[in-house]
């Protein structure tokens, strides 16, 4: 029984410690002012800091809003197309030469 307090108890002071630099670094916060938020982390237990991640977290911008771009190159459709060169045509006939082979030997 000790041992669940003594774990909830840290829980809480890093959750308390985490909101509380969260909650002072933000450049804006959510729902309330951030003096309220402030108090409330403080004041209330556990329910404070958590509820300060779920409602006073400002959201990112990155969030908020879709990506322009494919995060990853093959996921840009004009960076698949831009790839299909003479080079990559000669890559292509010369595997394909080279798996006609392979099965050419593998029939011998």
């Amino acid at each position: 029984m000790v041992r669940l307090f003594i774990f909830s108890a840290a829980v809480a002071v890093v959750l308390l410690t985490l909101a509380l630099i969260a909650c002072l670094s933000a450049e804006r916060v959510r729902a309330m002012p951030r003096l309220l938020w402030v108090l409330v982390v403080v004041l209330v237990p556990l329910a404070g800091p958590i509820a300060y991640f779920v409602w006073g977290r400002p959201v990112s911008p990155a969030a908020r809003r879709a990506p322009a771009r494919p995060s990853a190159p093959d996921d840009d459709p004009d960076f698949l197309r831009s790839m299909d060169t003479e080079q990559s045509r000669r890559d292509r006939e010369l595997l394909a030469q080279w798996e006609r082979e392979l099965h050419q030997d593998d029939e011998s």
